[in-house]
């Protein structure tokens, strides 16, 4: 039944669309290795996408209150779904991706290539695209939960399709534990705001105090759950291993979609405080900040394609955090173009790196499923043979690097915007925070043109540096055309970022209310921001043509030549990851704490030699790891209990059970 309002058309098509993304995979369980099955499940992805793109931005632009109510007879209470503008404006990049990444998958890992694995790929992506859309529909916390586990276990069994491989289990395991942590302290969360509110309901902005342990207890435990999805560091361990070996197009969905659940609890709890305490806002830039910078650094250290992307999807989720840092310090001092520029830059960077960065997995997959390889060390050269994939390579390279004409550049545009804002109105020292953003993006941004440098002219430029891969030929059609969808979406919103003006400004009202009601708009010069991308297209055009035809008039010189050693050419003088970013390891080898193995030059005849370097997982093989070892060491007198009798565990139970009902 319907609490209020009347039935949303809205709500109705995003139904729809769970429906269809649920059923999708079920032709291909029941038919293993039939094409025909897999294409009807991509078409039943394809119209879950239409229908749920249609459904959001109907929520965006005739917003209702109305909800829906399905009585569950459990002990929380009822279950109740709605949508409004900001869960909608989550929902846009959920169905692109998934649509794109679904039409894809058919093309990259087609059943009758991979009929082990064709079936159940198809049905965990189909049950993941219906977790995400019931999860961002959730009203009440039990439902949001119980979509929240279904992802988590989706999410599992698609990324470990290839679980023969011992590194592919180990990713999902790794992913699996940290879940699971992470749900255990929205368990805790979704608990102290029942205490506060009497109520397993979202609370609505601004109805809940800031002051007093409760409220400090739900900030914190919220943070540590909702943060450990979305890979903020310190609690990102599960994050690089598991968007390395899951398949591409699963890679962009976990980086695109999965890693944003944690943004948008984040902004649907912390939302529901009035006024909170500068430090939460403080605290949320501070690891903004970290994960910024320490992801591009990891990044710039990597020597595997799909692993270097995963730490840049670390390195962007600090740009949100870092917005909605600057949200958090705008609302406690009742700084209203605080609120709107940095929670409507995070809002918008959520969507725009769901679409640049599934357009650089895409475009890696396409590589991977060329060359076979995802060692940038073995790569080079591989424009020649894939055009069209190195152009969408450097599209989402351009983009994630936040420069103009792309829609990297609005969003991280509008958090510098609230960072400089603080500058001129910041009445007290906490005022002044908001202004550290400012030059920690300056400071990520260059090093990420760095990294995308490197890895742009290692894989696609250069000569073949393997024998072994430098074969493949262009991607098949199938794959193109998401990669195409994916590429207009950015420009589209690089280029005309004002047509999205009225949907971001609703989802910042749904966000805080009044406090962020001022349009965007008056904030952004999004017609300066068109005119510059516009400007800057003609301008590389006009060089185009004017260099081509400079080109064609130069008379071909012959003569003799002192080659220099260079007149043959190989792969060994090329930039290697390796050395092209050794600079930079080195600044920041603190944090990194890189490992050279090298085989020295020995003898008056030696043989070859070789020089290798590799970058750790630092916080989890030099901290998470030791810890637990030590907790292992010292839990041995626990570990006697276990006795592996039935009949020992039953008699725990009991002896539990009494004790709760001492207790109570």
């Amino acid at each position: 039944m319907f609490l209020s309002g009347e039935p949303a058309t809205s709500l109705v098509l995003l139904l729809l669309a769970g429906g269809c993304q649920l059923v999708s995979g079920v032709p291909l369980l029941l038919q293993k290795e039939s094409r025909p099955a897999q294409k009807f499940g991509v078409a039943f992805m394809v119209a879950a996408s239409l229908l749920g793109l249609a459904g959001a931005l109907f929520a965006l632009v005739h917003p209702v209150t109305g909800s829906f109510l399905l009585p569950s007879g459990l002990p929380f209470g009822d279950l109740e779904i709605g949508v409004d503008p900001l869960s909608a404006f989550f929902l846009l990049p959920v169905y692109t991706v998934i649509g794109c990444s679904a039409v894809y998958g058919a093309a990259y890992w087609p059943v009758d290539r991979h009929p082990a694995h064709g079936g159940k790929l198809a049905f965990f992506l189909g049950l993941l695209g219906a977790s995400l859309t019931m999860l961002f529909i959730a009203k009440s916390m039990m439902l949001f939960l119980m979509a929240w586990e279904v992802m988590a276990f989706a999410a599992y069994f698609a990324l470990t399709a290839e679980d023969e491989k011992e590194q592919v289990r180990e990713a999902g395991t790794l992913y699996l534990i940290t879940a699971h942590l992470g749900a255990l302290a929205l368990f805790a969360t979704f608990s102290l705001i029942n205490a506060a509110t009497g109520a397993y309901l979202f609370p609505a902005a601004g109805t809940l105090p800031a002051a007093g342990g409760v409220a400090t207890g739900i900030f914190l435990t919220a943070l540590v759950g909702f943060g450990m999805k979305a890979g903020v560091m310190p609690l990102h361990i599960w994050l690089p291993s598991a968007h390395a070996n899951a398949p591409s197009h699963i890679s962009a969905i976990l980086s695109g979609l999965v890693l944003k659940t944690g943004i948008y609890g984040m902004m649907r709890i912390f939302s529901g405080f009035a006024a909170p305490p500068v430090w939460w806002g403080g605290l949320v830039l501070l690891l903004g900040c970290v994960s910024a910078v320490a992801g591009v650094v990891y990044a710039i250290g990597q020597h595997d394609l799909k692993r270097l992307l995963a730490y840049h999807s670390i390195e962007n989720i600090g740009i949100i955090m870092m917005g909605l840092g600057i949200a958090l310090i705008g609302d406690s001092q009742g700084r209203p173009a605080l609120v709107a520029l940095g929670a409507g830059g995070a809002l918008l960077h959520v969507m725009n790196h769901a679409l640049f960065k599934a357009l650089l997995f895409l475009s890696a997959g396409s590589v991977i499923h060329a060359v076979h390889t995802r060692e940038i060390d073995l790569l080079g050269g591989v424009s020649r043979r894939l055009p069209y994939t190195a152009l969408f390579f450097l599209v989402g390279a351009v983009a994630i690097c936040g420069l103009p004409p792309l829609n990297g550049f609005v969003s991280e545009l509008m958090v510098y915007l609230g960072s400089f804002s603080a500058v001129g109105t910041a009445g007290s020292v906490a005022g002044l925070l908001p202004a550290l953003a400012a030059p920690v993006l300056a400071l990520v941004g260059g090093l990420a043109v760095a990294c995308f440098v490197k890895v742009f002219g290692v894989v696609f430029l250069g000569a073949p540096r393997s024998s072994a891969h430098d074969g493949g030929e262009e991607a098949a059609g199938g794959m193109l055309a998401p990669m195409w969808v994916l590429a207009l979406c950015c420009a589209l919103i690089g280029l005309f970022p004002g047509l999205f003006g009225h949907l971001l400004n609703e989802a910042l009202v749904e966000y805080r209310g009044a406090l962020a009601s001022q349009g965007i708009w008056n904030l952004v010069p999004f017609n300066w921001i068109s005119l510059l991308g516009l400007g800057l297209i003609l301008l590389l055009v006009l060089l185009w043509v004017f260099f081509a035809r400079s080109a064609a008039k130069l008379p071909v010189q012959v003569g003799p030549t002192w080659g220099g050693g260079y007149l043959r050419p190989s792969p060994r003088i090329q930039y290697t990851a390796s050395s092209f970013g050794s600079t930079v390891v080195r600044w920041f080898s603190v944090m990194l704490r890189p490992e050279e193995h090298r085989e020295e030059v020995q003898g008056l005849f030696p043989g070859a030699s070789s020089r290798a370097t590799h970058v750790p997982e630092t916080t989890l093989e030099k901290i998470y790891l030791p810890f637990l070892e030590y907790l292992f060491e010292k839990a041995a007198p626990v570990r006697r209990l276990q006795h592996g009798r039935l009949n020992i565990y039953i008699f725990y139970t009991f002896l539990t059970l009494v004790l709760l009902l001492a207790l109570t």
